[in-house]
């Protein structure tokens, strides 16, 4: 299985084939509104800027398992987004991370990438970066800034 076999629904509520993004390399985020890492999104933002023109984007899960610090609908998170950050990439529904109810794209990524809590996503803002051939290469903490994932993303591009 690869990244490509997954649909997830975007924000707008349309259903997005994941397939969409072959050949780019991914940037996979839970993210959250009212967390403390929420202000990675200026990075994801200027990675996505910097990158896209070559094959990069960043793809954006928010989720509310983490202290409910995305309590908002999936309108009210772009909203903030573009308020707040300008955000550019997409902006996937809020879904689940963990647990029986968790996405099964989440599912896959930390089956391909575990943790330091094993399988389990331990906050918001855990990153995956993806090759572009659909298959994960790294995992990344919700305390690494995107700014320090440069060379990690145009090694893949």
């Amino acid at each position: 299985m690869v990244l490509y076999d997954f649909t997830a629904k975007l924000g707008t509520g349309d259903e997005q084939s994941l397939a969409a993004y072959r050949g780019q390399a991914l940037l996979i985020v839970n993210v959250a509104s009212k967390c403390g890492f929420t202000p990675q999104y200026k990075g994801l933002q200027a990675l996505h800027a910097e990158y896209a023109p070559r094959g990069f984007s960043v793809l954006a899960f928010p989720c509310d398992q983490f202290g409910r610090q995305e309590p908002g609908s999936d309108q009210e998170i772009a909203s903030f987004c573009d308020r707040s950050f300008g955000v550019t990439f997409p902006l996937f529904a809020k879904i689940e991370v963990n647990g029986p109810s968790a996405h099964p794209l989440y599912v896959w990524l930390k089956q391909q990438k575990g943790g330091l809590l094993g399988s389990s996503i331990k906050w918001n803002f855990t990153k995956f970066l993806v090759d572009k051939a659909g298959l994960v290469r790294a995992r990344f903490a919700p305390t690494a800034k995107p700014e320090t994932l440069s060379q990690d993303v145009v090694a893949l591009l």
